[in-house]
């Protein structure tokens, strides 16, 4: 309740157990033009506190599901990981063994110099040299 004047809050702070009987029974608050804006102040940072405190309720909701499906997807990482590991092996080891065997094979046939052999495989580059390039002849 606001009391217009500082004569009348006096008043009504100078009796005995006046407040505290009206902020009991009737649930009321008296204010005087000089407390006022303080009172309103506190009001505001009670009213801010509690929205906060309900907005953290919400945040930590949140972060427990981010939490949940972190964990969720390290797993899959594990898992995407261990497959990567068992493809690259199989590549190595298959890779391997078939590159092995086709130099074993091709050991015994002569080698063509690199810009003929790219001429015969067709390709464009070889080394970094563009194939339509002139080429020094190399000396016999």
């Amino acid at each position: 309740m606001f009391l217009p004047t500082e004569g009348l809050f006096a008043e009504v702070v100078r009796r005995p157990g006046l407040m505290d009987a009206l902020q009991r029974e009737f649930h009321l608050m008296v204010a005087g033009p000089t407390n006022l804006v303080s009172l309103l102040v506190s009001f505001r940072l009670g009213f801010r506190a509690l929205a906060i405190q309900r907005r953290s309720g919400e945040v930590w909701t949140v972060l427990s599901a981010v939490k949940t499906e972190f964990g969720k997807f390290g797993g899959i990482l594990d898992k995407v990981s261990k497959k990567l590991r068992e493809t690259q092996e199989m590549v190595d080891v298959e890779a391997g063994r078939r590159r092995r065997a086709m130099d074993r094979k091709l050991r015994d046939l002569e080698t063509l110099p690199e810009i003929e052999a790219a001429s015969v495989l067709e390709l464009d580059h070889v080394n970094g040299l563009d194939i339509d390039q002139e080429v020094p002849e190399a000396a016999e």
